[in-house]
């Protein structure tokens, strides 16, 4: 069976009220307190969730216990005078949090803006999975990139408040990998998140009919070598229609990553672009996952982009 989109949440107006994670790594007090102002400055109310600040007391990585992390979201997504859930940042732990949360609970009170990437990609299948929600792969609000580049912050201010306008994406950057044209669902995100993901409760099993959007960081070419070669043997590519690649920044020179991309992303008969412009990179651009899209790769050397056929928020 094909991937099917998903429930899209409400768009947000001036005044929405939006809530302020920590699923995964500590955040940086000063960077948090940029990225609250210039939700503010969107005419957004954003609150904080009572543990985003916290640091667990023995694993230094972890934005708290995962049960406190769990909780805020959980408390975040079920309050309902809250209409978008965005992280604060990625780093690590949202694996050790995301069986925590009452999914149950959570597709009862239905779809709203869920914002983040990196780590995050636990949380973007989940929702997709366990939920049917759709969401969105974009910038975290205590990430470097949201709060320095203007281009970043355009973005994903436009998907939230007029997301019509936000429809085709792809920065100058994109190029054909493998040429083509292919229609499907988008889903993914970080590519060792998925490979991570892969054969855990609740975990994907099939991806036929999607997009896939990847990206990935600091991981040197065997690496994202690995990764890839992981996805593949577990059969988590069959049935794909395309692939979309952002950044992949620190992950060594990129022709050896173009290198392993072509040898193992090149050979499942689907167009493949890269360099779209998302994720860990100078300007990220917001993409929605669990919406259908178009995929566009030209062989003449044209323009690559991918567009979404519905805005991403109703």
């Amino acid at each position: 069976m094909s991937l099917r989109p998903l429930a899209r949440p409400a768009r947000l107006r001036p005044g929405a009220r939006v809530a302020v994670v920590a699923p995964s790594g500590p955040v940086p007090a000063g960077r948090l307190a940029k990225g609250l102002d210039l939700l503010r400055g969107w005419g957004l109310d954003p609150v904080t969730g009572p543990h985003v600040m916290d640091v667990h007391p023995e694993l230094g990585h972890l934005a708290g216990t995962d049960e406190a992390r769990a909780r805020d979201l959980q408390e975040a997504w079920c309050d309902p005078s809250v209409d978008a859930v965005l992280c604060a940042r990625g780093g690590y732990g949202a694996h050790r949090m995301v069986d925590l949360l009452d999914w149950p609970a959570i597709r009862e009170a239905g779809p709203k803006v869920f914002v983040g990437y990196s780590d995050i990609t636990v949380l973007h299948e989940a929702f997709a999975l366990r939920a049917g929600f759709s969401t969105l792969l974009g910038p975290m609000v205590a990430a470097e990139v949201f709060l320095t580049d203007t281009a970043t912050q355009e973005a994903l201010r436009s998907t939230l408040f007029t997301p019509e306008s936000a429809r085709v994406l792809g920065l100058g950057t994109a190029t054909a990998l493998v040429p083509g044209t292919a229609r499907g669902v988008t889903y993914g995100g970080c590519a060792s998140l998925l490979a991570a993901d892969a054969g855990t409760p609740g975990a994907r099993t099939s991806a036929r009919g999607g997009i896939l959007v990847v990206e990935d960081v600091a991981e040197d070419p065997y690496r994202l070598d690995g990764t890839l070669t992981r996805l593949l043997r577990s059969g988590a590519f069959e049935g794909i229609s395309g692939v979309v690649c952002g950044s992949w920044e620190q992950c060594g020179p990129y022709e050896r990553v173009r290198a392993v991309l072509a040898d193992r992303l090149g050979g499942l008969g689907v167009p493949v672009v890269e360099e779209l412009g998302f994720g860990h990179c100078p300007t990220s651009l917001t993409v929605p996952l669990g919406v259908p899209a178009v995929l566009d790769a030209p062989a003449d050397g044209g323009r690559c982009t991918l567009t979404v056929e519905v805005p991403a928020l109703v």
